[in-house]
């Protein structure tokens, strides 16, 4: 692994033992990078999840890194600061996470996708919004919370609004694949695996973001398993979805294939 320092502040701490290290309060932005074994045909920025209150960073980082090596991929993990915490503003992930396009922007020219789990999950999507020089060819999204904690599009309805403030905040400005909100509608294709049954985060999510890419001729791809639980990762695989990283590396060669050569 090779540390890349993307703002200032101490040196990152991760908490527990691998492969199950969670780091509970960034201290600053960080890429964790692990390059491939076999010369690389693209790149992946990877967000771990946690709820914006933690970043799952060996189970939903790390992990996913590995396995992106095993496709040809370099897989870089975005250690990122939290809303709210340590004063930190309502976008801070969001401004860590342009720090990071802006590195790999140096590098020599490899096509990107951008690969989260869970609250990771919702910052791809954020990231794949937005109008960098560095565009993505793709984004491969998991059990997300995208949209419907958003205040006016809460699932279930009545749900009570995310502490702190500013987590609530950063998810009421970027509610991902909303046909109302225009600029939250991913730039790139996106790749869903989602958990039917999910009580942390709702299938709504990812049929929100269906409906809009109907309506606005978006190209997604959804997976929805039944046996799944919330945060089955590369781990819990006990159910059909154990098919979901074979799909979605199937789902990436198509996005690498398709680029123009030469």
């Amino acid at each position: 692994m090779n540390l890349i320092v993307l703002s200032p502040g101490a040196p990152n701490a991760l908490h527990g033992d691998a492969p199950d290290r969670v780091c509970r309060r960034p201290t600053r932005a960080e890429l964790h990078a692990y390059p491939s074994p076999t010369p690389a045909r693209g790149r992946a920025l990877v967000y771990a999840g946690g709820g914006y209150l933690q970043l799952m960073h060996d189970k939903e980082g790390v992990a996913v890194a590995y396995w992106l090596n095993t496709l040809g991929l370099d897989a870089f993990v975005l250690v990122h600061r939290l809303p709210g915490q340590a004063g930190q503003p309502f976008d801070i992930a969001l401004q860590d996470g342009l720090l990071a396009l802006d590195h790999l922007a140096t590098l020599p020219p490899l096509p990107l996708l951008h690969v989260g789990l869970s609250s990771g999950g919702h910052l791809a999507g954020v990231m794949a919004c937005q109008p960098h020089a560095l565009g993505a060819v793709g984004a491969v999204i998991a059990y997300a919370p995208l949209n419907a904690n958003h205040r006016d599009h809460k699932a279930p309805a009545g749900k009570p609004d995310y502490p702190p403030p500013e987590k609530q905040a950063f998810y009421d400005a970027w509610p991902i694949g909303i046909a109302t909100e225009p600029h939250g509608l991913p730039r790139c294709p996106v790749f869903l695996a989602y958990a039917l049954h999910d009580p942390i985060v709702p299938v709504q999510h990812a049929l929100n973001l269906l409906t809009a890419a109907q309506q606005r001729g978006l190209d997604v791809e959804a997976h929805v398993f039944p046996q799944a639980e919330h945060g089955f990762a590369l781990r819990s695989l006990a159910g059909t979805h154990d098919q979901w990283p074979v799909l979605a590396a199937r789902w990436m060669d198509v996005r690498l294939e398709s680029l123009p050569t030469g």
